[in-house]
Formats: C-alpha cells, sequence, structure tokens
C-alpha cells in the first residue's frame, strides 16, 4: 500500500510540474480526488484492509488526500494569480489614444417623408390616428362602401388571413374607426403599412400610405383643393402647381386623382412625366354619402373629404429614385444619401 501511495505522489509532482493554467490543473486534480480518481479508488479499497489494519491505513490514506489537497490548493492559488494579472494586463486600455468613432446614421427615406407630411398637415390642424395593419373585411372594404360582391375589390389584391381577417390594403380603414366614435369637426391623419399582392419596380407588396379625413359643416371640393395645393407647396416647392381629374373611388363621390407639376421640367413635359408636365401623386375625393351614414353622421348635416397617398410614391418623387426597390433592401450606400 505504501509504494502505491509513494507511486501517486510521484505521479501528482510530474503531472503539475508544467501546467500552466487553471482549467488543465482542475482535470488533473479530477484524476486523483475526483470520485472515480486514484486516491478516491483508494479509499474505497478500505473495506478489503483487515480490520485490524483500518485505524493506521486510514490515517495514512487521509494524510495522503490532505496533502494532494494542499499541493492542488497552492497550485490554483498561484495560478489564478497570474492568469488575473494577465487578464488585467490584456483588457487595459490607454486612455491617452483618440477614441472610437461611430459614425451618425440617417433617418430612411420613407422616415423623412412621413415626418415631413406630418408636420405639414399638423400646421393646419390634422391630428395623427394609427390603425390597426391586420384589419377585418367589413373596415376595410364594405364600412368603405365596398360589399362582397363589389367589382372594387378586384382592383385591389388582398392577402386574406381568415374569411374575416385580412392585411389592411389602405389605411382609409382608420377613416371608419375614426367616424364611429368621433362626432365631427373630424381632421386626422392616419399613416401606417399597407400590403397587396403586387411586385414590380413601383409597387411593392408591403408599403406605406397616408390617409387623410376632414368632416365637418360646409366642406366641399374646393377645400379639397385648398388644401392639396398647400401640400404641394410644402413638399415639392413653391411653384409647383395641382390639377384634379376625374377619377373613381367607392367610398368618395366624386371621385379625383391629384397630379402636381414637374418639378424636373416645370411642366414643359420630360422623362419623368412622360412628356405630359404632370405627375400623379394621390387619390381625393369627396367622402361618400353611405360610409358617413354608416357611421352614424348626417350627410344633410356634415360633409368631408379623404385623400390616400403612398409615402413610397413622394420619397420617389421628391429624392429622385427610379426603383422602388431601393426603399426596401437597406443597402447603406443608398441610404447614407440622405443623411442630413
Amino acid at each position: 500500500m505504501q509504494e502505491k501511495i509513494n507511486e501517486i505522489e510521484r505521479q501528482i509532482d510530474e503531472a503539475v510540474k508544467d501546467v500552466e493554467s487553471s482549467r488543465t490543473l482542475q482535470e488533473i486534480k479530477m484524476k486523483f480526488l475526483g470520485k472515480t480518481g486514484k486516491i478516491s479508488e483508494l479509499m474505497k479499497n478500505m473495506r478489503d484492509v483487515p480490520p485490524e489494519q483500518r485505524p493506521s491505513m486510514g490515517k495514512v490514506l487521509n494524510a495522503l488526500r490532505q496533502w494532494t489537497e494542499e499541493k492542488f490548493g497552492a497550485l490554483e492559488k498561484r495560478l489564478k494569480t497570474i492568469e488575473l494579472k494577465k487578464k488585467y494586463a490584456d483588457e487595459k486600455i490607454d486612455v491617452t489614444l483618440p477614441g472610437r468613432t461611430t459614425p451618425d446614421g440617417a433617418y430612411h427615406p420613407n422616415t423623412l417623408i412621413i415626418n415631413e407630411l406630418v408636420s405639414v398637415f399638423a400646421g393646419m390642424g390634422f391630428e395623427v390616428f394609427e390603425g390597426p395593419e391586420i384589419e377585418n373585411d367589413y373596415y376595410n372594404f364594405t364600412a368603405l362602401n365596398t360589399p362582397a360582391d363589389h367589382p372594387a375589390r378586384d382592383m385591389q389584391d388582398t392577402f386574406y388571413l381568415s374569411d374575416e381577417l385580412l392585411l389592411r390594403t389602405q389605411t382609409s380603414a382608420g377613416q371608419i374607426r375614426v367616424m364611429e366614435k368621433k362626432s365631427p369637426p373630424i381632421k386626422i391623419l392616419s399613416p401606417g403599412k399597407v400590403f397587396r399582392s403586387d411586385d414590380d419596380a413601383t409597387h411593392s407588396p408591403m408599403f406605406s400610405q397616408m390617409e387623410g379625413l376632414v368632416v365637418d359643416k360646409g366642406i366641399t371640393l374646393c377645400d379639397l383643393k385648398g388644401m392639396l395645393d398647400e401640400f404641394a407647396r410644402k413638399i415639392f416647392g413653391e411653384n409647383v402647381k395641382t390639377r384634379l381629374r376625374p377619377s373613381y373611388f367607392p367610398f368618395t363621390e366624386p371621385s379625383v386623382e391629384v397630379d402636381v407639376s414637374c418639378s424636373e421640367c416645370g411642366g414643359k413635359g420630360c422623362r419623368l412625366c412622360k412628356g405630359t408636365g404632370w405627375i400623379e401623386v394621390l387619390g381625393a375625393g369627396m367622402v361618400n354619402r353611405h360610409v358617413l351614414e354608416g357611421c352614424g353622421i348626417d350627410p344633410d348635416i356634415y360633409t368631408g373629404f379623404a385623400f390616400g397617398m403612398g409615402v413610397e410614391r413622394i420619397a420617389m418623387l421628391k429624392y429622385g429614385i427610379n426603383n422602388m426597390k431601393m426603399l426596401f433592401e437597406s443597402d447603406t450606400r443608398f441610404l447614407k444619401q440622405f443623411k442630413g
């Protein structure tokens, strides 16, 4: 037994001779003091020692275990001190070196346009309302004078989540939610994401809209024209003009398409405006009587107008962007151009 003890002591001395890390030391320690370690095995073999020899043998083994634990403890303390000094040296900071600068970011063109539009219309007394992106069929279509059999539903390729729920195709749904809860006068602006199954250079399956609604006594198409003139001057420049063309939307009557004079050629005709001198920017019109009635508003007392524009389209026109997909690709080379 004494020979085994002497051999174990020799093995321990040999094993820790060149150890350089506390992790390696711990692995060596387990080989001798772990549950299946060599010293632990000797302690288990005590049951095979004659009873009269067990006290003396136990004393010897306990002394071996104590010597081993003290040896590993001293080595571990020394190695951890060395490792801690090395860690401090590696993490040392030279405060005299120049600091690392982080380049300033830039707002996305969509954010810039939304902020600008909100600022323009807030100056005209509009409040901001944000509706849900997951909408039900009633608010997205039926309440906007577009029942289930209405052909205008074919104008929009809709992402349906169920028979009743869908990803909203227009922020116009927010108009209904506001008119149901609030009595005139109403003057709200509703920005948000909308979704349609459409994808090419000028269309995206997800894009942003900005919807506006005004309901009060004596509201006319002239009020709409005057407001749009102010909007166009603030966004595209003081010399920009607007024009209204007859159109159709189920929730407005009469309905109009709104054009602005081309800022590139001043209305003379160029490639951007396809030689017409005008560029379409949004759709608008007087709120349909049926829509007002459905929201509990008397159309014989109150009238209103509504308008809706694509934020990406306004951004493309204002900043000269020729492909809508650039607004969704997160290319920093493109985005950093809009840094103020």
